[in-house]
Formats: C-alpha cells, sequence, structure tokens
C-alpha cells in the first residue's frame, strides 16, 4: 500500500508537471502572440489616402528631427513581408544629394516609398513615366516632390546662367531646365530652388495619368523644402 501511494504522488507530480509546462507554454505563445499584435501597430497599416501618407511621412519626419528615429521597416521580417509584392504609400521625388536621402528623412523602410532622384530634382518624360509608376499601377496615394537647402545643382546652374558658362557634358541639360526658375527668382538660389520645386509639382499635376485621379482626390501632389541644417521638412504646396 505504501509502495501504491509512492506511486501515485510520482504520478501526481510527473501530471503537475506536465501540465505546468503546458501552461507556460501556452502562456509564453499567446504573449508571442500579443506581443507580435502589438508590435503591428496602426503604424504598420498601408495609409490609404493621400492625407494619410502625407500624416505618415510628417511623423516619421518629425522624429528625424528629433533624433528619435525607429528605423521601422528595416528588419528581415520585412525583408520577407515585401519580397513577393509591395504596396509603397508615396512617390517621393528628390535631388542626388547625398544628404538628402528620403528613407531617413522620413524614417520608412523597405516597402514604403518610391524614390526618384534627379539633381535638383529636374524631371524629364522618363522620370515623369517613373513617378507615374506608383500611382497608376498600384494606387500609391501621394506623390512628394522634395527641394532641399543648398542644392548644390541649382547653385551650378545659377552660376553658370549668370556667368554665361556652359557646364560641361549633359549637365548642361540641368542649367537648362532651371533656366526659368532662375529667371522667376532673380538669381536667388534658395528662391530658385523652391520656384522650381513648385514647378515640377505644378507639370506632374497636369499629368494625363495623375490628374484624374487627383479629380478623384485618390492622389495628390504636393511640395516639399528639406532644411539641412534642422532636418525638418516643411510643405511649399
Amino acid at each position: 500500500m505504501q509502495n501504491d501511494h509512492r506511486i501515485e504522488r510520482r504520478g501526481l507530480l510527473r501530471t503537475g508537471l506536465v501540465m505546468g509546462g503546458m501552461l507556460a507554454a501556452t502562456a509564453s505563445g499567446s504573449t508571442t502572440a500579443l506581443a507580435q499584435s502589438a508590435g503591428r501597430t496602426a503604424s504598420d497599416e498601408r495609409p490609404a489616402t493621400p492625407d494619410q501618407a502625407w500624416a505618415r511621412l510628417r511623423e516619421g519626419n518629425r522624429r528625424w528631427v528629433a533624433g528619435t528615429s525607429t528605423h521601422p521597416h528595416q528588419d528581415a521580417a520585412r525583408r520577407a513581408e515585401v519580397a513577393q509584392k509591395q504596396d509603397p504609400f508615396a512617390v517621393v521625388f528628390s535631388c542626388i544629394d547625398s544628404r538628402v536621402a528620403p528613407e531617413f528623412v522620413f524614417d520608412t523602410g523597405l516597402g514604403d516609398l518610391f524614390v526618384l532622384r534627379t539633381a535638383g530634382q529636374t524631371i524629364d518624360p522618363l522620370v515623369t513615366g517613373s513617378a507615374e509608376y506608383g500611382p497608376a499601377e498600384l494606387g500609391t496615394p501621394l506623390v512628394v516632390v522634395l527641394g532641399h537647402q543648398r542644392c548644390g545643382a541649382v547653385t551650378a546652374a545659377a552660376e553658370s546662367l549668370h556667368d554665361h558658362k556652359k557646364l560641361p557634358g549633359e549637365l548642361d541639360t540641368i542649367t537648362s531646365s532651371l533656366r526659368s526658375a532662375y529667371k522667376r527668382s532673380g538669381g536667388d538660389v534658395d528662391k530658385m530652388i523652391r520656384i522650381n520645386t513648385v514647378d515640377v509639382v505644378n507639370q506632374l499635376k497636369k499629368d494625363k495619368l495623375f490628374a484624374p485621379r487627383i479629380a478623384k482626390r485618390q492622389l495628390k501632389v504636393i511640395g516639399a523644402y528639406y532644411s539641412i541644417d534642422s532636418g525638418e521638412v516643411t510643405r511649399l504646396v
């Protein structure tokens, strides 16, 4: 009988340990699931409207300015998530300047933005076609034309036009693209940057693929200006 009681106690102990382990595993799994659910906050949802997309970019830029960037969507999990399909929420058309990287400026990551970059954000049919892809094919709701402080390309073009000296190679095509902005700015480089940014916005708004979407409020094309000194992006138009 005594041996029987020992066997029963051992059986109960084993059962308790097993049940305890199962409960712990379940609790751990639930905690992990909750953590994963908590990890995917509203900020992970793709903005569906132009205003939502701009708000997301502004939030990211505020973090960049404050030095509190979270570097979202920059891990292996995100890489796997977007491996077969992309659905960016904005197109950012900016300068080639090494200090103006949209993914940093707006604190975004893989699959968040279509990014186009040319010197002085000058535009031609090839660039326009590239900008059209997101809104036309994937319904991307926002296009941002981003000018910036102390743009070297605009400065070089202004100096070329002022001195009547042609820039070498294809650099002179940049000067030609900025000639109108130069004249209207009175040669002031910062004004020239802002005027050119607005010009490109107005040109894109008239695009045959953009105009119908803009009319239906499915798309916005806006212009903005990036301060290299502060990191802040301000809207121009």
